[in-house]
């Protein structure tokens, strides 16, 4: 995906602000999977991710948490976050509608923003693979104490859709805006 884009008068230029943001070097993201039935080595979504996540692409792959879909564990992986020296976090699992999927609404009220077009785009593309099921999830970005927050289903296909289609063309462009 190209950071330039046509103007009325036939000449391609490249935003200041991503090409600044495409300057800041290796960006750490941290992956947190929130489930009550994975283990580390079942975890095939934090797999993918820690593969993905490549330092070739200006990405390298930070703290790994696997936790339970609780309140406290997924707050004390936020604020262990939020101190650290990581630029993003990707937090997959807890976002569909059943009693136990409580990752928005605990990770929500600690946003200082929330991005809602991440959320809108990440429905439409999954719309695109998985029609009207799409409607179920509840995905969310936002920016806690200038850092991205990310919450991806628990899918591996869901996570790869939103890693590939909006987090690697963005992810350099959101750090540095947050950080502003």
């Amino acid at each position: 995906m190209s950071l330039k884009h046509e103007h009325g008068h036939g000449h391609k230029h490249e935003h200041e602000h991503e090409t600044a943001a495409h300057k800041m070097g290796t960006l750490k993201l941290d992956i947190c999977i929130i489930s009550d039935s994975r283990t580390p080595e079942t975890d095939e979504t934090g797999k993918w991710l820690q593969e993905n996540i490549k330092v070739a692409d200006g990405v390298e792959a930070g703290e790994y948490n696997l936790i339970k879909n609780d309140a406290a564990a997924i707050k004390r992986v936020f604020d262990a976050f939020v101190k650290s020296g990581s630029h993003a976090i990707i937090m997959s699992g807890g976002t569909g509608l059943s009693s136990k999927d409580i990752t928005i609404e605990t990770v929500t009220p600690l946003l200082n923003k929330v991005l809602s077009g991440f959320g809108e785009i990440f429905r439409l593309l999954s719309y695109e693979e998985i029609g009207v099921r799409a409607i179920m999830s509840r995905s969310t970005a936002g920016v806690a104490c200038q850092k991205v927050v990310i919450s991806l289903p628990g899918s591996k296909n869901a996570v790869r859709l939103a890693y590939e289609k909006i987090i690697k063309p963005q992810i350099h462009h959101l750090v540095y805006e947050a950080a502003r």
